[in-house]
Formats: structure tokens, C-alpha cells, sequence
């Protein structure tokens, strides 16, 4: 593998250097993130679980109303970074060389928290103000575009946006939708999976996965298409699919910080 290191030039020198890497290397971040799986299956599936049933019990609940629906099942990449942070600690766990073994087990992956829990916890707040606004543009959109006799009684139909009447709605909850997760995923591809392995603040660590990005702009462009077909895969297997998927991009994000982060 050829990898290029590269200091951000505009930021302060404690921000981490970054790698360029090859395009192809989101298939290898794969089959890592699946050897971790399976070294650690039974942790991980139980996190995969629960996230899923978490995901199924929300868009249930929010059945009634379909702007809502819409809103968790696409938010769900808007959050899937913090979520995932039990899958980087695994991951890390056994590049230790540590295995996860006795009744702690399932706490284990999460000790490395104590150490950046407030920078963590910053993170997960913006998440929560960018979900919190994705819902209120959403709602916006359905309002606007969506016809009310379409939305009677709270049925809504997915079929419903391949109609060509709605080809605006879908458009413009395209754009909306796909601006904010492009901004996530640049500002967390590597910022969480960072300040769980060391003590960086919030604003390092994004700065630092702004510039992965920036450098490696083809590579994420690949691994976020990957990261979105999977989610879509397990959310549309009504969240079954998450039990394993999610996992899997969680131990492979982690591989993608190692590979794309210089260590300290």
C-alpha cells in the first residue's frame, strides 16, 4: 500500500497529519472491520441488536406521522458516528491485544470514554441540534411538497416518491438530506473514532477529519457511498440487516482512522 503523508497547512500543528490513500482501500476497511466482527461477534451483534431494535421501536412509534418517519430513518447516518462508538472500542480492544472476555465484556469497549468523555460528549450534542434540525427541515418539506389527501390519516407511501407529481419533494429532500450527511460524515469520518483513542478537543478532531477528506476525496466519496448503500440495505430489512451491517461499519470506520491518521 502507498500512502502519502500530509500536514494540514491552515491549521495549528496539533492537529494530526493525515495519509493520502488509495481508492480502493474502503473494501480492505471491510474486511478488517469483519475480522473484528468475528473476533468479537458476540458483543458486537448484541450492540448491533440493540441498535436495531432502538431504530425499529422509533420509526413505530413515529408511524403517524410521516414526515417523522422519514426523519429518523434518514437521520439515522446523521447520528450512526456517536452510535458507534462501542464498535471503536472493540476494534480497539484487539489491536491491544486484548480480548473481551467475562461478565464486563460488554462494558469493556467503552472505557476509553473516561479519558475524552467531555470532547465526546460535545460531539454527540451538535449531533443532536443537526438531528433536531434535519426533523424541522423535513417536516418542512413534506408541508410544502407533499399533497394533504396523500398524507390522510397518517399513511404515507414510499411509492408515493417515484411518482413523477412528487419529483420535487424528492429533489429537494435529496439535496437538503445529502448536504447535512455530507457535512457529518466529513466533520466524524475519523473525529470520533480519534478522540476515543486520545485526548484531543472537539474541534481538532473535526479539523483533522476535514482534512482526510479534503485529501482523500475519491476514497471518501467511495466509502461514503458504501456506508450509505449498507445502511439503506439494513434500514430497508426493517432494521434486521442493521444487526450485522452496522457492526461491520463500525469495526471498518475504525481501520479507516488508522489507516487515514498518523499516530502520535
Amino acid at each position: 500500500m502507498s500512502t502519502l503523508s500530509v500536514k494540514p497547512q491552515e491549521t495549528s500543528a496539533s492537529i494530526a497529519g493525515v495519509r493520502r490513500v488509495d481508492v480502493s482501500r474502503p473494501l480492505v476497511w471491510l474486511r478488517l472491520g469483519w475480522r473484528d466482527l468475528k473476533r468479537g461477534w458476540p458483543v458486537s451483534l448484541a450492540y448491533g441488536a440493540a441498535f436495531a431494535l432502538l431504530g425499529w421501536l422509533l420509526t413505530t412509534y413515529a408511524v403517524g406521522r410521516p414526515h417523522l418517519v422519514m426523519a429518523l430513518t434518514t437521520g439515522f447516518l446523521l447520528v450512526a458516528p456517536f452510535l458507534a462508538l462501542g464498535f471503536y472500542g472493540i476494534s480497539r480492544h484487539y489491536e491491544q491485544r486484548h480480548g473481551l472476555h467475562g461478565p464486563g465484556a460488554i462494558r469493556q469497549p467503552f472505557v476509553g470514554l473516561r479519558r475524552n468523555g467531555n470532547s465526546i460528549g460535545l460531539f454527540a450534542l451538535m449531533l443532536a441540534i443537526i438531528l433536531s434540525a434535519w426533523e424541522r427541515i423535513s417536516a418542512l418539506l413534506v408541508g410544502l411538497f407533499v399533497r394533504n389527501d396523500l398524507i390522510a390519516d397518517g399513511y404515507f407511501s414510499l411509492a408515493l416518491l417515484f411518482d413523477a407529481s412528487h419529483a420535487g419533494f424528492v429533489a429537494a429532500y435529496v439535496f437538503f438530506g445529502g448536504t447535512l450527511a455530507l457535512l457529518v460524515f466529513a466533520m466524524s469520518v475519523v473525529s470520533l473514532p480519534m478522540m476515543l483513542d486520545r485526548r484531543v478537543d472537539m474541534v481538532t478532531a473535526m479539523l483533522t477529519s476535514l482534512a482526510a477528506v479534503r485529501q482523500n476525496p475519491l476514497t471518501m466519496l467511495v466509502w461514503a457511498a458504501i456506508i450509505v448503500a449498507l445502511s439503506v440495505i439494513g434500514v430497508m430489512t426493517w432494521f434486521v440487516g442493521l444487526v450485522v451491517l452496522y457492526p461491520l461499519l463500525g469495526h471498518a470506520s475504525w481501520h479507516a482512522y488508522r489507516e487515514l491518521v498518523e499516530r502520535h
